[in-house]
């Protein structure tokens, strides 16, 4: 059974205007995410779960959309998630809190509408208490949790802590437990962490993985944030993907380090009845082309295409292996780590 992690969708002005140019190009009017995610779609939908983690809170279908630093994006991109085969998506992030309590409830609301689960942040109490755990076509049964380490200095409003979740140790063990308790086989952590720009971990970070994946209630942890790729690990027998960069991302000033990310492929096995273990970690490096249009790029599958031109092949052979470098930085590949 397999399960594959995405980086952030991070929704920038110039995504959603190559969005509505390619809706326009099809004879439609609107916003289509679907050109700029092709290249994935196959890998997505080949997954028993796919999780992505929306950066961006989403405004109403017709707008007002704002970018950075207070995001208000376009949420017809749900529909493309949903199309290519996502399931859920998590969204505590530092940006959670950017419209406040209504965009929260907006932003659920719209992933409610499109079909798609999610956790992070909730419109209650009572949500937020409520586990998250999906289960699969095989009846495997799996829970998703969220945290991240604040919200660019925004603070929750009093007597809303339940708004976003925060990231606290003990709390996240607690929930894991609760998460188990509620019938999840196989429980994934989401954490937002990190220094942005930065390829290597935090001491924190390693601190806090140890502790986590310590937990028998934590199996493995997928990061992002850093809007770049960091290492994989594995700790205890269970993995880590500590950055895994930006998904789709359009910076106002674009370099090699936030056009890059990586879609993990977690393979479970059952080693005896409900019990799942880690039994393979991949890795597929994607890369977002922003000229002539603004493409996310399956690199193995590109380089793979004797169709891909030779100026392009290079610049996507150079994105391999430098991903390729920052994944290995801390042992990945001699722990087991493929990299597609």
């Amino acid at each position: 059974m397999t399960i594959v992690g995405s980086g952030d969708v991070l929704i920038h002005p110039p995504l959603w205007e190559q969005a509505a140019a390619d809706a326009k190009a099809a004879g439609g009017t609107g916003y289509d995410f679907g050109p700029i995610y092709a290249s994935i779609a196959d890998f997505v939908a080949a997954a028993d779960l796919a999780t992505c983690e929306l950066e961006t809170p989403l405004a109403k279908a017709e707008g007002p959309f704002a970018g950075y630093p207070d995001f208000n994006a376009p949420p017809q991109v749900l529909t493309t998630l949903k199309k290519i085969g996502y399931d859920s998506c998590t969204n505590a992030n530092n940006h959670s809190l950017d419209q406040g309590y209504e965009g929260v409830k907006r932003t659920l609301d719209h992933l409610d509408a499109a079909g798609l689960r999610h956790t992070g942040t909730a419109r209650s109490a009572e949500e937020a208490s409520t586990p998250l755990i999906i289960t699969t076509r095989q009846g495997v049964r799996i829970a998703q949790l969220a945290y991240t380490f604040g919200f660019n200095g925004r603070t929750k409003p009093a007597g809303q802590d339940w708004l976003a979740n925060q990231t606290s140790i003990p709390a996240i063990l607690a929930a894991a437990a609760r998460a188990r308790k509620a019938g999840a086989d196989i429980v994934v952590l989401s954490m937002h962490w990190g220094v942005e720009y930065d390829h290597k971990t935090t001491p924190e970070q390693q601190t806090q993985a140890r502790q986590l994946l310590a937990s028998p209630d934590i199996d493995v942890i997928l990061g992002d944030h850093a809007h770049v790729v960091q290492p994989f690990e594995k700790i205890g027998g269970k993995w880590v993907a500590y950055g895994m960069g930006n998904q789709i991302a359009r910076h106002s000033e674009p370099i090699n380090d936030n056009r890059e990310g990586v879609m993990p492929r977690f393979t479970f096995t059952e080693t005896a009845p409900g019990q799942w273990t880690l039994s393979k970690a991949e890795a597929l490096p994607i890369w977002m082309d922003i000229t002539p249009k603004l493409r996310l790029v399956n690199l193995p599958a590109a380089l793979a295409d004797p169709a891909t031109p030779a100026a392009s092949r290079a610049s996507y052979q150079a994105a391999h292996t430098r991903i390729s470098g920052y994944l290995n930085s801390r042992g990945a590949g001699q722990q087991g780590l493929i990299i597609l």
